[in-house]
């Protein structure tokens, strides 16, 4: 494998410029503050907000107020948002443009969640292209903000829309586009197609965002040197390990020692607390604390204890002992 290094630049989302073309992408239930805070210390280039529903925030839900918070030092921010309705899509991005924190308004034409798909969202958007150049044309009119997309190869293999969308983003002045190379029936199964984000990248002037499957430098390389790429998204390959940006951006595979992982799950609890409050945190940090764990010697039955612990305080003490344990093999 060559040097990864002639790949990392600088890059310019319409008007803002971002250090680096490495990227944090939004997970529902994931990329909260705390993560996202956690991330933010190996440097990738962008982050992004958990996804929120635009039809919710056009009726004021604090809870979805609450998704798409920015934090303090996280300039340039990118919030995303989802939804297929244009009034909807057009009164959230009227409320957005007031947050003069947040610099890129992303739009989900994606998620595979059956709740969305329904109701014609997310990923539900690429049976309707016509409803697509509605929505983004709504977005571009009235938005003060960048307004990029991401979305799949399609809906399922007898409808590959990828580069459709993206001549539709081009065309209506979307500065950026991310494509995930897997349809909608797909799920998170099999593996991402490179072929298609390579296609759209071809055919298009836009920025081309691969997404999928990039879990370390190895795969990270690959989306870039296959596919030719202006940059890449890191999703579940971030989860219990923020330090795969640092390999990618460094070019060389990083693995934190013990006391490492200790410290950063540890702050990352704090952050969570801090954000949550303790009983919000209990429960969410369970899928994390998985991920930073994972392969770890004894590390299902560590799982479990935390799956069961009544506090955050347990948590701490399950953790103390483990690693103690594993510092001690």
């Amino acid at each position: 494998m060559e040097n990864i290094s002639k790949y990392i630049k600088s890059i310019s989302v319409g008007k803002i410029n971002i250090k680096n073309n490495v990227f944090l992408a939004p997970m529902a239930g994931i990329t909260d503050i705390s993560f996202r805070k956690i991330c933010r210390k190996f440097n990738p280039g962008l982050t992004y907000t958990e996804m929120a529903s635009s039809k919710a925030m056009e009726f004021g839900s604090q809870k979805t107020n609450k998704l798409l918070e920015i934090m303090e030092d996280e300039r340039p921010s990118a919030v995303q948002i989802f939804g297929s309705n244009k009034d909807n899509i057009r009164n959230t991005i009227l409320k957005l443009n007031e947050n003069e924190a947040i610099d890129i308004i992303d739009i989900n034409m994606g998620c595979p969640a059956p709740k969305l798909v329904k109701n014609g969202d997310g990923a539900g958007l690429l049976l309707d292209l016509k409803n697509v150049e509605s929505v983004i044309k709504e977005a571009k009119k009235v938005s003060k903000k960048e307004i990029t997309v991401k979305t799949r190869k399609g809906f399922n293999e007898e409808r590959i829309t990828a580069l459709e969308v993206a001549k539709i983003c081009e065309e209506n002045g979307v500065t950026q586009i991310t494509v995930h190379g897997r349809t909608r029936a797909e799920y998170y199964s099999g593996k991402s197609d490179l072929d298609i984000i390579k296609k759209v990248k071809e055919n298009v002037k836009i920025n081309v965002i691969g997404n999928g499957d990039i879990v370390d430098l190895e795969t990270a390389y690959n989306m870039f040197n296959y596919t030719n790429c202006d940059g890449i998204m890191i999703a579940r390959g971030a989860m219990g390990n923020p330090w795969i940006f640092k390999s990618i951006l460094e070019g060389k595979e990083y693995r934190p020692t013990l006391e490492e992982r200790f410290n950063v799950m540890y702050e990352h609890i704090n952050y969570m607390i801090e954000n949550d409050g303790k009983t919000l945190a209990n429960l969410k940090l369970r899928k994390h604390i998985a991920c930073y764990i994972k392969g770890l010697k004894g590390s299902t039955k560590v799982r479990d204890l935390i799956n069961r612990a009544n506090n955050t305080e347990e948590v701490f003490n399950i953790l103390k002992e483990y690693f103690n344990y594993l510092n001690n093999i």
